[in-house]
């Protein structure tokens, strides 16, 4: 992995005699180059610039975020490349298209070093069973409120709440007329996946296998219309990626937001690489991946990634 320093113009020339590179390569490129200059394709590098188009990945002006991308890159440049390459055609996939491209990205992220490095450094807790309900789901005449409830964990997204929102979802897909209200009990709405669940499944093939099969995003798209998210404390990884899916989202003025996955050797996989480019835009959706800072809820409603923000 190296990081490369290009103004527009010569960015245009490398990029059409680059035949080779490093894996993870980080590339500034200061200025804008050329008209005509070829998309990106499959080149296994990180362009960051200052404009966004088919020749960058990612649009940063600040050092510090530039730093970031550079150091995350640095740490995981598997998964950091995986997901600039799986970005730069988000915005032409279709919800199933992309789904699936996410996810075996994902499966193929979860067999490689990095994450596995992640997994045996980072050891499992073990939580005594909780005897409520993740989820629980209220019906007042056409109105059906769904509210995550694990608040002793900030409703970490495992199994159970996963079957319990598969659950809450079938009832509004059975009945039309139904708005759908999303939220969270306790502290957070979601601070993402239950990281004691990651690799847990057999194989990466088959975590493949059932993320398509029992995807809440897609369950949760046909549903956008009529679905409503409130947002508030930490919406993290799946908790962001999910809202999104939703067609108003609202959030608190102390939420923060933030894609840290790409920290684990991973990348999005509840569906966020489709569900934030459709809001945000790539360039957007990569730059929080790749700096894994966390934003304010003012700064995701600059970004449309958020549609209200309320005290």
């Amino acid at each position: 992995m190296a990081v490369i320093e290009l103004s527009g113009r010569e960015f245009g020339a490398f990029l059409a005699e680059r035949t080779e590179g490093g894996l993870g390569d980080v590339i500034v490129v200061k200025g804008i180059p050329p008209h005509g200059t070829p998309g990106l394709d499959f080149q296994p590098c990180i362009v960051v610039g200052e404009e966004s188009g088919a020749w960058s990945d990612v649009v940063a002006h600040r050092d510090e975020d530039i730093l970031a991308i550079i150091a995350t890159a640095a740490r995981a440049p598997l998964a950091s490349t995986a997901l600039t390459v799986l970005l730069r055609g988000a915005e032409g996939r279709s919800t199933h298209e992309g789904l699936l491209a996410e996810s075996a990205t994902y499966s193929a992220l979860q067999g490689g070093p990095e994450f596995l490095h992640w997994r045996t450094t980072t050891p499992r807790r073990k939580r005594p069973p909780v005897a409520t309900a993740a989820v629980r789901v209220e019906r007042q005449g056409n109105g059906l409120t769904i509210e995550l409830h694990r608040p002793e964990r900030h409703n970490a997204l495992g199994v159970e709440m996963r079957d319990g929102l598969l659950d809450a979802l079938a009832i509004a897909t059975a009945d039309p007329s139904l708005t759908v209200t999303l939220r969270g009990a306790g502290p957070s709405f979601c601070a993402g996946g239950d990281l004691d669940e990651f690799g847990t499944t057999p194989d990466p093939t088959s975590g493949h296998l059932i993320r398509l099969a029992l995807s809440i995003g897609a369950r949760l798209e046909p549903l956008a219309h009529r679905t409503t998210v409130h947002l508030h404390g930490s919406c993290i990884g799946s908790g962001i990626e999910l809202a999104a899916f939703g067609g108003r989202v609202v959030a608190t003025a102390s939420t923060t937001i933030a894609l840290p996955e790409v920290g684990l050797g991973l990348i999005p996989g509840a569906g966020g690489t489709v569900s934030l480019p459709r809001r945000i835009g790539r360039h957007r959706t990569a730059l929080l991946a790749l700096t894994r800072h966390p934003i304010t809820a003012s700064t995701a409603l600059d970004w449309g990634l958020v549609d209200d923000v309320v005290d």
